[in-house]
């Protein structure tokens, strides 16, 4: 599968992983196993990891249906969702910049794409200075 989630409850934090290319059908069946985990809650600050990304499937409408989906879990209960797109390279941007138009419609979604990773760890309120340090000391 392309990609994977990590729910980091005492931080709040979703943390998702792309690794090579995105299929949207692979978005759907993770988004799925997190919208149903015991763990998820509307409004989890979301950190999506796109610096593995090398390409995506092109299906357009699949992923404003996959982003439609997304908001209605992102959006329950009155709450507000911050995603920040960590897209360090020209693939993940592109990806990254599709993303944050799907979102326009939805404005208790607040989506924002970073290249830095210490600079969006920052933005979620995060006190690391890595995803690696983050990723290590939640595990503990």
């Amino acid at each position: 599968m392309s990609v994977s989630f990590r729910i980091l409850k005492s931080l709040g934090l979703v943390y998702v992983r792309y690794e090579g290319e995105a299929r949207t059908a692979d978005t759907l069946s993770a988004f799925g196993a997190y919208a149903t985990h015991p763990d998820f809650r509307p409004g989890q600050k979301q950190f999506v990891d796109l610096s593995a990304l090398t390409g995506w499937d092109d299906d357009y409408l699949s992923l404003m249906k996959a982003q439609a989906k997304k908001a209605e879990a992102f959006t329950g209960n009155n709450a507000q969702t911050l995603i920040v797109y960590y897209a360090p390279n020209p693939i993940g941007q592109k990806l990254a910049q599709l993303a944050m138009h799907s979102w326009e419609p939805f404005p208790a979604v607040v989506p924002i794409i970073q290249d830095n990773e210490s600079q969006a760890l920052s933005i979620l309120g995060l006190p690391f200075d890595s995803l690696q340090a983050m990723l290590t000391r939640t595990a503990e």
